[in-house]
């Protein structure tokens, strides 16, 4: 299977270098890694801004960062002289890009493992058929890159908020909460902001909701707490890292979240979600993975739904329906509210 020692110091790098969630689905490598090679070295690489996600983390030993901003290419070589000078064992691949393959093929590495889809996988010591569908989740996806040296390999995704990040979150742990991540990268995959008003305002007004998301989110946040008049809202979009809004999920009674990395998140902590699935579907491999995890989607069979693996930045067909049809009630059930049958959607 491989020629390493279960207590051997090997050295690894895992490449990942997309977005957060892209990030988090990654992470059940290094828990098996550690599971398996517990005096082991691992580092990964992360575009910037992602790095935060790793702060204090137990298992890993440095976070290096592609800063793609700005100067990209001139970046990725400065990290390809670092990588080449560290003398890696192994190096992962967790991507399917021109630019990770470079640094995987150029890095020095003993092993060098990968998928197939990368352009440069025919210069990988390993290369995995990246299966996409049939039901097959993403981190399991990413497991399968290192099949050649772990037998059985399964783990969880796993994310370690700090005691100071849960301690900065909230003072008072014991009022009942939920949060709200409304925003998506992509349009198709967001609920409509229409949607998340109705919903807000059936939800009692005795239970706090707390509203999560970056700094770029603040202005729809804002706007759908204004328009719900929720009186126990609190927009927290743009004011905390990503391992304090993992913290705050961790304890709410309910997460509410599109397909995005608000969801990863939740999974990452083992919280309570409800993940809304507009244009993509589950099926895709891209599922909430906590214990207690609910799916909403559209009970109408669309030939237009998906409408593609990302999503667009507006509906192809102009209606929305696969967002705007849903059942409210669908998400109120999950935290034991019911309305009347002819109230439940927006006309």
């Amino acid at each position: 299977m491989n020629d390493f020692n279960h207590c051997e110091k090997i050295k690894v790098l895992i490449i990942q270098t997309a977005s957060i969630g892209d990030v988090i689905l990654a992470t059940p490598i290094i828990e098996i890694l550690y599971k398996k090679f517990p005096n082991a070295i691992v580092d990964v690489l992360v575009k910037k801004g992602n790095e935060t996600l790793f702060e204090a983390h137990p298992f890993l030993n440095k976070t290096l960062i592609w800063d793609k901003s700005q100067e990209k290419y001139k970046n990725l070589f400065h990290n390809l002289y670092y990588i080449r000078q560290q003398k890696y064992d192994i190096v992962i691949n967790v991507q399917r890009f021109l630019a990770t393959g470079i640094l995987t093929v150029f890095s020095k590495a003993k092993i060098t493992t990968g998928f197939k889809k990368n352009p440069l996988s025919l210069f990988f010591t390993h290369r995995i058929k990246h299966i996409f569908g049939n039901n097959t989740h993403e981190s399991d996806r990413n497991l399968s890159l290192i099949s050649w040296l772990v037998e059985e390999a399964e783990a969880q995704v796993k994310l370690y908020p700090s005691k100071k990040d849960e301690s900065f979150i909230l003072n008072d742990k014991s009022e009942l909460y939920i949060t709200i991540s409304p925003a998506s990268l992509w349009f198709t995959k967001q609920f409509s902001k229409e949607q998340w008003i109705y919903f807000i305002q059936n939800i009692p007004v005795d239970l706090m909701v707390y509203f999560l998301g970056g700094k770029d989110d603040t202005v729809l946040c804002n706007d759908i707490i204004e328009k719900s008049n929720h009186i126990k809202a609190k927009n927290f979009a743009g004011k905390l890292t990503l391992l304090q809004s993992a913290a705050l999920m961790k304890n709410a009674q309910m997460n509410f979240v599109n397909d995005s990395a608000a969801m990863h998140l939740c999974s990452a902590v083992d919280a309570a979600v409800t993940a809304i699935f507009c244009s993509t579907v589950p099926a895709f491999g891209f599922g909430p993975l906590s214990k207690q995890s609910n799916i909403v989607e559209i009970h109408e069979k669309l030939s237009c739904r998906p409408c593609g693996i990302h999503g667009f930045h507006k509906c192809p067909k102009q209606h929305f329906k696969c967002s705007n049809d849903i059942n409210i009630n669908d998400l109120l059930k999950t935290i034991g509210i019911e309305i009347p049958e002819q109230n439940n959607k927006i006309y």
